[in-house]
């Protein structure tokens, strides 16, 4: 089965050294659990469920004209690999891009560039965790998310699963 989050989302990135404004789109995401049928003895088994992204996303500058377009691929029902991502990136008026990237978005990404160069993009695993900066939940205000879902968010780290659904309505 699986369940799928389609978010028509837009989000800004700001490079302030630059004074830069990257608008960019975000992938879906899905949950995903296979069932694995055995017709012999008649059983099934579920396998260990994922979330997976998938679908294009653009990364834009209009400052600069430099344009990006992704493609997070989901896994095939047969074979393949889970977690798999293209880009090309382009420069202004161009039509063929300076720099493709294949690889996986939570692991090793690789970068080809029209000089026949190749290189590491960007190793997901060895980037440092940067914690989030959160105001104080008496700082924000009723709507803002952690104020909104704290007692769900409190009740599922003390694995109280009923109490967090009644939170949630």
């Amino acid at each position: 089965f699986q369940i799928i989050f389609i978010f028509l989302f837009i989000g800004c990135v700001t490079c302030l050294d630059y004074d830069e404004h990257y608008i960019l789109t975000f992938p879906n995401g899905y949950g995903r659990q296979v069932i694995n049928i055995y017709i012999y003895n008649c059983r099934s088994i579920l396998t260990v469920p994922w979330i997976e992204l998938g679908g294009e996303c653009s990364i834009n500058c209009s400052k600069t004209g430099y344009n990006a377009s992704i493609v997070f691929h989901t896994k095939p029902f047969y074979g393949g690999k889970k977690h798999r991502i293209t880009a090309e990136i382009f420069s202004p008026n161009d039509k063929k891009p300076f720099c493709s990237i294949e690889g996986e978005w939570n692991g090793v990404m690789y970068a080809k560039y029209t000089t026949g160069e190749n290189a590491v993009f960007i190793d997901t695993k060895k980037m440092p965790t940067i914690k989030k900066k959160v105001r104080k939940l008496e700082d924000q205000d009723e709507f803002e998310s952690r104020c909104l879902w704290k007692d769900v968010t409190y009740n599922l780290k003390i694995r109280d699963i009923d109490a967090a659904t009644a939170a949630k309505h």
